[in-house]
């Protein structure tokens, strides 16, 4: 990804800086016993510096990262016998600040985890090295400290930096998807809409057969603008969440009313497309007990961590022990298509229901 690109990038920029910086302290030949080896060292940081810029352009598997770490250990390995037994406290390291370039790798790539575990790998390496030689292990202890803290920022950073770009991208491709779909609701609106309110306003004025033509007519056109003013049914947000309220609307005809806040209803997928089943199978038992004709009211609300979602209507009612016998009879509509798949996701069923008063069935569900 581009963000992630510029990370490495910068790394190389490290990387190269901290050579020169290298090759300068060793130009000064300032306490270095053996300067001739010294630059046999920098020569190997100079071609692996080179090797791991190109590398890492195309390449940033963890085997890459671990020969980093591995290669930078053997270049500190050389920086005691550079050196010499008798440098001073304050003589540099030749690798000097060139050990960062693998934390920053590892920080990238993995987070400020993997960025915390090779800065500690590479510091108490560095800390053995200097001690059995007597230096002063304030500086190294120092160094290991600012290395660590690098290595867990750029890390922090790096991983914040690519869910930011992310969830950008997914920005811009629902924008595209928005105004794909404003671009097809304008042409169906033009076209579709206007040739079914056509059929239902012929159909009612012919009557007989071409009526009820009319009024699947008038149905499938108020289902197609619920559909094109609702939005897409299965929007998922950044935690993979599903809006139930703009699935439930996709219910609604002229004989079903639809309620939904206009703030989202987040379930996961897998529940809301049990929700919306087991709403669908309440709305065939209305249409099957109650007749075709029959009104229905769906009502959705957000009840403090819960989703409460209500279907009404106002036809005959349930006669007292008739769901207990129909279940006994075979018949599991509701004891398995409402209550059963509810059940299932941790939720209640609420039926309640008055002969001569229509029913209402109640659905919960945790979120």
């Amino acid at each position: 990804m581009g963000i992630e690109g510029s990370f490495w990038r910068a790394i190389a920029v490290y990387r190269f800086a901290s050579l020169g910086y290298a090759a300068l302290l060793l130009a000064s030949a300032g306490g270095y016993a053996r300067p001739v080896a010294g630059w046999l060292v920098l020569g190997v940081m100079a071609g692996w510096t080179v090797a791991t810029t190109i590398a890492y352009t195309t390449s940033r598997s963890r085997a890459l990262l671990v020969i980093d770490v591995l290669v930078t250990l053997g270049c500190m390995a050389a920086s005691p016998y550079v050196q010499g037994a008798g440098a001073g406290p304050g003589v540099m390291p030749v690798t000097a600040t060139w050990v960062g370039g693998p934390v920053l790798a590892w920080a990238v790539h993995g987070g400020r985890r993997a960025g915390a575990v090779a800065a500690i790998v590479l510091s108490l390496a560095d800390l053995w090295l200097r001690g059995p030689h007597g230096f002063d292990l304030s500086v190294p202890v120092n160094g290991a400290v600012l290395l660590i803290l690098a290595g867990t920022v750029v890390g922090h950073v790096a991983r914040l930096t690519k869910q930011a770009e992310e969830r950008l991208q997914r920005a811009v491709e629902r924008e595209a998807a928005v105004r794909e779909r404003e671009r097809i609701a304008r042409g169906i609106h033009d076209s579709v809409l206007q040739v079914l309110a056509l059929v239902q306003r012929r159909g009612l004025e012919i009557g007989g057969e071409a009526a009820e033509l009319g009024r699947l007519a008038g149905e499938q056109e108020a289902a197609v603008r619920e559909l094109i003013r609702s939005g897409p049914a299965t929007a998922e947000d950044d935690a993979g969440l599903v809006d139930v309220g703009a699935r439930l609307r996709r219910f609604t005809t002229p004989t079903v009313t639809v309620s939904a806040p206009a703030t989202p209803l987040p379930l996961p997928a897998a529940h809301a497309r049990e929700v919306e089943a087991a709403v669908g199978a309440a709305l065939d038992n209305v249409r099957w007990h109650c007749g075709e004709d029959a009104r229905a009211w769906v009502f959705a609300e957000d009840d403090a961590g819960s989703i409460t979602i209500t279907v009404r209507d106002e036809g005959p009612g349930i006669p007292a022990g008739r769901l207990a016998e129909a279940e006994a009879e075979g018949r599991l509509g509701i004891a398995q298509s409402i209550r059963g798949r509810i059940a299932g996701l941790g939720g209640t069923v609420t039926i309640a229901s008055v002969p001569g008063q229509g029913t209402e069935v109640e659905i919960t569900v945790t979120r």
